[in-house]
């Protein structure tokens, strides 16, 4: 058996995260083990979407992160490896001096990828490998800057659209209403011509409120189900959601917005229901980085 280890960063808008997975190959197949998973809400996209750039000491604390995340991957013996950023990053007028500077300080490199990267990027994660090629499905991630949405027909991937509307964007109204309309018209033309049947729904907050559900790992999250927690989420103070959902408060407040953005698009495409597997971007990274190695 041949296995090797491989990393994925994933720098969002909300959150930065690293995954240090251990990879298998036998006569059975490939099989993807995580060995380390670390989530840090840096929130540069609080930055990126309100001043139009990173402010100096967050992008200090990013090289701290980035320096922090280089050093585990050495301790565990990472043998490649991928980093990319996303919306908040693309937006900074100052996110290509900071790639610059991290790889001056750590010699990590660090790529700002395009919002239709990002989508394929999510696939990647091979998730659709688990679905009903019978029927067809929309794969959306929302994260703080922007909501991926791919389209998935026979279980291959037959388009992705990223739009600039995330949580963070909600909470400081920053979604314009061209961006919405665009985002409408594409989840419209999908309905006419795929009709899918499921949303598959990626994304810290789809997964912890699949959790506040009490749903079992393959049970789907029922869109009335979603809107009543919505509903209860937002009567509620930050103060309020973090004490009795034990959120912590980078979660309690882009919760709603998150709930809003996966009910706005079940409405527009007339679905009803939405499976919440653990897959992401920084799932798909590694892939990205088997399958390149």
């Amino acid at each position: 058996m041949k296995s090797k280890k491989v990393a994925a960063i994933d720098i969002g808008s909300n959150a930065v995260r690293l995954l240090i997975s251990s990879i298998s190959e036998d006569e059975e197949g490939i099989s993807f083990k995580k060995i380390l998973l670390i989530r840090v809400p840096l929130r540069l996209g609080e930055d990126s979407f309100s001043v139009g750039k990173i402010t100096k000491s967050r992008a200090l604390k990013l090289i701290k992160l980035i320096t922090a995340f280089k050093n585990l991957m050495e301790v565990h013996e990472v043998e490649s490896y991928r980093a990319c950023a996303t919306a908040a990053m693309r937006e900074a007028k100052n996110g290509q001096k900071i790639v610059e500077k991290i790889k001056e300080k750590t010699d990590i490199n660090i790529e700002i990828i395009d919002g239709g990267e990002e989508a394929k990027m999510i696939y990647e994660s091979h998730m659709a490998d688990r679905l009903n090629v019978n029927k067809n499905y929309l794969y959306v991630d929302v994260g703080g800057g922007s909501t991926e949405i791919s389209v998935i027909v026979a279980g291959e991937l037959a388009d992705s659209k990223s739009f600039n509307v995330g949580t963070i964007r909600m909470l400081r109204k920053k979604v314009t209403e061209t961006e919405l309309e665009n985002m409408n018209d594409f989840l419209r033309t999908v309905k006419e011509k795929f009709a899918p049947v499921e949303i598959i729904g990626s994304g810290g907050n789809i997964n912890k409120l699949h959790r506040l559900a009490k749903l079992g790992r393959e049970d789907v999250l029922n869109i009335r189900e979603l809107e009543n927690m919505y509903h209860n989420l937002k009567q509620l103070s930050l103060e309020e959601r973090m004490e009795k959902y034990e959120l912590n408060l980078d979660r309690a407040d882009v919760i709603v917005p998150a709930s809003e953005i996966f009910l706005h698009i079940a409405n527009i495409s007339g679905i009803s229901d939405i499976y919440v597997p653990t897959f992401g971007l920084v799932d798909g990274i590694v892939h990205k980085v088997y399958i390149n190695s």
